[in-house]
Order: structure tokens, then sequence, then C-alpha cells
């Protein structure tokens, strides 16, 4: 553990250990090798959040994957989104055919979700669903299925494993509480 983590004010009590991330995950990867035998997926991982998941999950898919990204924005630097999604970088890969899961960090109010649903599904693939580690119990005001899901949080701003707030700790090897208020 980096030593400054302890000393961190900002930095609340563990909400997921390192090692239920890795059991979980693993988990995941052998559902997902299960679900999709035959039919190689494309994972889509929405960054920057998700980078840290996504390339821990696709080492435990015992299938050949493919690989792509998009970056969309909905907090910016804050800790509760806008409500507005726009794409910031969208994928090099055409989706017709193929068997795409979308890879999360974590669903909130579910808007940035159905967002991308919509216009991923609008390019044509032969399946979609949605893998996200976190999902915030009771936030979602949207109306759909998270096909696979790590771990179902209380509505609390969490940090680590890739999760940011302002660019801040993303290489947490764990997910802890932030404490703090809105960044500077």
């Amino acid at each position: 553990m980096q030593a400054w983590v302890e000393s961190d004010p900002l930095l609340g009590p563990v909400v997921v250990s390192t090692e239920q991330l890795s059991a979980r995950i693993g988990d995941l990867g052998r559902e997902i090798t299960k679900d999709y035998e035959g039919r190689p997926p494309l994972l889509v991982g929405v960054l920057k959040g998700a980078f840290v998941f996504l390339a821990d999950l696709a080492r435990e898919i015992d299938l050949p994957i493919e690989l792509d990204f998009m970056a969309v924005a909905s907090y910016g630097s804050a800790t509760k989104t806008s409500g507005v999604v726009r794409i910031v970088k969208d994928l090099d890969i055409d989706l017709t055919g193929r068997h795409v899961i979308v890879i999360e960090d974590i669903v909130d109010s579910g808007l940035t979700l159905a967002y991308l649903r919509k216009s991923l599904l609008a390019r044509g693939p032969e399946s979609f669903a949605v893998c996200s580690l976190l999902l915030k119990s009771g936030q979602q005001r949207m109306n759909f299925e998270v096909d696979y899901v790590g771990f179902e949080i209380e509505p609390l701003f969490v940090v680590g494993y890739g999760m940011d707030v302002a660019e801040r700790y993303r290489n947490l090897p764990d997910l802890r509480v932030y404490l703090g208020g809105e960044p500077e």
C-alpha cells in the first residue's frame, strides 16, 4: 500500500478490497467466457474510469476478445453528474454484427449508460450487453438491466481502481469512500 493513502484526510474507509476485486472479477470473467462461448466479444471500455477493471477483466476471459475504447463526459471534475453526456473519443471499430460488451466502472443515475446504449445499438451490433464493476443502489433513473455487475454499493462517491475525483486517486488498488467535497 502506498504510504500516502493512510494519511490522506480525503480518503475514507475501504468499500471494496483488493482481494474482493480480484475474486469477483475472476467470477465475471468465467461468466462471460461461458456466456460468449463460440462468439468472441468486443469489449468496449469506457474511459477513463474503467481502464483498470477492463484490463483485469480481459485477462480473466478465456476467449479471443477484441478491445476498443470510448470516452464520454458527464461529470467533468465534479462529484455529481451534470446530466449532459458527450462523446469525447469515439470507437475505432465498426460494431456491425459484433457481440459488444460495454465495460463501465460505475452505474450511478444510468443517464450516461442510457446514452451510450442508444448510440451503440444504432450501430448494428449482433448482441449488446453491459458489464459494470459497480452499481449504486437505488440511484438509477433509467429502466434497463446491467447484465454483469461486480458489486452493488450504497450511494457513496468512491475512488480508486481507476476511478477518480479531479483525476486523482486512480492508482489506489482498492475502492474507498471519498470524503472531500467538490474538488478545487
